[in-house]
């Protein structure tokens, strides 16, 4: 049983650990830029958008569709490398855990 008793501390620090990770995701910044940087987005690790610049360039009505085209692929590329660093702290976290096939965590 004492193997039992060490699955069940790891899987408690692994809580903290991922307790801990999910307030670093609030304050995480993940900048995306499209058009060569004539639009850029800004979003937080659990993909919610904090911030849009747009070359005033871009700030023309005949350039709206192009516009909202940025707007997207900026948003899409800061989703990209949001996802990328959380799948890293994720295996971070993950990593030192030793479960046993088919054993699954409470959280």
């Amino acid at each position: 049983m004492k193997n039992l008793a060490d699955i069940m501390k790891q899987a408690g620090e692994m809580k903290s650990r991922m307790e801990e990770m999910q307030r670093e995701l609030d304050e995480m910044e993940v900048e995306g830029v499209s058009g060569g940087g004539m639009v850029t987005v800004v979003i937080n690790g659990k993909g919610v958008m904090l911030a849009v610049r747009i070359d005033p360039s871009l700030l023309k009505a005949e350039e709206g569709e192009i516009l909202e085209d940025l707007i997207v692929a900026a948003h899409n590329d800061a989703k990209g490398k949001a996802e990328t660093l959380v799948a890293e702290k994720t295996q971070g976290i993950m990593g030192g855990l030793s479960l046993p096939p088919g054993f699954d965590l409470p959280f």
